[in-house]
């Protein structure tokens, strides 16, 4: 069984830059946050209608404070990375494929390797203002972007698809506040 194993890891490890090389000019509709500017009014409009967060350990202002971390990081470098073969293959076949569909999925509530702790107790509208400035230096950005910790070397195109593929996953968790009685 362990052989077994072993044979169909080896085969995914040694297809991953294949399948990422063939996926490299694939991009698929963004579906939920289509431009940079539909996503920086969706994290505005949290501020008039406060949603709720489902499913995670984190709250709300937690998961904005996460996403900027993520925008932040790829203009100053992330604070790990994984190792260079795996962004090369298994990271850059993952990038390939969410590119491909257009969407992301990942676990929503592992943070960054490496990055500061949350703040649980931040009011919601300093993380808004902070996503809201990280999104709008990345706009603004004209250096040299750091590697992904995962995915690799990635362009400014292929940066703003991934951070908005990361935006609307953790949408996914977000749900309208009730009144409590």
């Amino acid at each position: 069984m362990d052989r077994r194993r072993a044979l169909k890891t080896t085969t995914v490890l040694l297809a991953a830059p294949v399948v990422a090389t063939q996926l490299a000019g694939c991009t698929g509709r963004l579906e939920t946050f289509a431009s940079w500017k539909q996503a920086q009014q969706a994290v505005l409009d949290l501020l008039f209608v406060p949603k709720v967060v489902q499913g995670s350990t984190w709250n709300l202002s937690q998961v904005l404070q996460h996403l900027a971390q993520s925008i932040e990081f790829s203009m100053q470098g992330f604070p790990a990375l994984r190792g260079a073969w795996f962004r090369s293959s298994i990271g850059s076949a993952a990038f390939a494929v969410f590119n491909a569909r257009g969407a992301m999925s990942h676990d929503l509530a592992e943070p960054i390797p490496g990055a500061p702790a949350l703040d649980g107790a931040q009011a919601l509208r300093d993380s808004v203002n902070r996503l809201l400035e990280a999104m709008d230096a990345f706009a603004q950005f004209n250096g040299t972007l750091r590697p992904h910790f995962a995915y690799g070397e990635l362009s400014k195109p292929q940066y703003e698809r991934a951070h908005l593929m990361h935006l609307a996953n953790h949408w996914t968790q977000f749900h309208a506040k009730t009144a409590t009685a």
